[in-house]
């Protein structure tokens, strides 16, 4: 196992690039088959899903719309439980199925928040697309649509997930070792 310092703190990679893509494209498929005759819109949640919309749309065969919006919950190594939204929606949404691209679900605060937000919107439908999924940390009701890679309760820095900024960049995906 390769490990990597961020900052100040030490991980180990955990899953390659080449199992994140190979997990980006099952999800591609299958929002490809299920959604190819709605009106899509995606919303990118950034930072953190940059690289998670970036490979995914890519892998789109239908027209479709994207826009971004950026929210916050994490200090840290951890979620501080308060989102704040920061960037808000510019193109109309009603009647549109929205797919959320996240990077990572885990308490599920971050999302409950953005589909309660984006029901007043007026959307036909939303779906949830993440990359990862945490099930031992997620407290919310609502249903994820698309998921990529379930993982540990671990806090994991790479492929557009941080530590205090950094790590982003990374291709492939690191564990805090703590």
């Amino acid at each position: 196992m390769q490990t990597i310092k961020v900052y100040d703190k030490k991980f180990t990679k955990s899953i390659s690039s080449a199992k994140i893509q190979e997990a980006v494209t099952k999800v591609a498929d299958k929002i490809n088959e299920e959604l190819k005759d709605e009106d899509v819109i995606f919303l990118g949640i950034l930072n953190g899903a940059f690289m998670f919309a970036s490979d995914l749309l890519k892998q789109i065969e239908f027209d479709c719309h994207i826009t971004f919006l950026k929210v916050a919950s994490y200090q840290g190594t951890t979620s501080s439980g308060k989102v704040k939204r920061l960037i808000g929606i510019n193109e109309s949404i009603e009647n549109k199925t929205v797919v959320v691209v996240e990077d990572i679900v885990d308490s599920g605060i971050t999302m409950d928040y953005i589909i309660k937000q984006l029901k007043g919107y007026e959307p036909k439908n939303i779906k949830i697309a993440t990359l990862l999924f945490k099930p031992e940390a997620f407290k919310k009701d609502f249903e994820i649509d698309y998921i990529a890679l379930t993982i540990p309760n671990d806090f994991i820095v790479g492929y557009g997930l941080d530590y205090e900024g950094y790590g982003r960049n990374l291709q492939d995906i690191y564990t805090y070792e703590g």
